[in-house]
């Protein structure tokens, strides 16, 4: 059955509705945006405390992701920093973000260890991105 999917209905309307599909979407996939295989990577890279070193450990990261993978990360964030422009309006700040994206976007393989230092880490790596985003990526 092809659906058509009017996007002129009423219920699109609410901004939490889109936002809501987009967690969900991020949140089913089997795979996160940030593969499992790169978590810890990432959760390490944040740690470090030069930051000049932390940059550009985490743009290499995201650089040696899969194509799909760096590519929908770009698009994304490219679009959740537009949506930080407006912040005045949407009390969408660059923290707000990462609460919201954060852990749907970057998270371990198994639920186990410290979910709480992990969340402030997940957080963290998705704030650097967004305030990163033109170095990260530069075209």
């Amino acid at each position: 059955a092809d659906e058509h999917l009017d996007l002129d209905d009423g219920r699109w309307e609410d901004i939490h509705v889109v936002t809501g599909a987009l967690k969900l979407f991020f949140r089913e996939l089997p795979e996160p945006l940030v593969p499992f295989g790169h978590f810890d990577k990432f959760i390490a890279a944040i740690k470090m405390q030069d930051p000049t070193k932390r940059g550009r450990c985490i743009r290499d990261l995201v650089f040696s992701l899969p194509p799909a993978h760096h590519d929908t990360m770009k698009v994304l964030f490219g679009h959740l920093c537009r949506v930080i422009e407006y912040k005045e309006e949407n009390r969408m700040s660059v923290q707000s973000i990462a609460i919201v994206f954060g852990p749907t976007l970057l998270r371990p393989a198994s639920e186990e260890g410290n979910m709480a230092m992990h969340m402030v880490f997940q957080n963290q790596v998705v704030e650097h991105i967004l305030n990163q985003y033109g170095y990260i990526f530069p075209d």
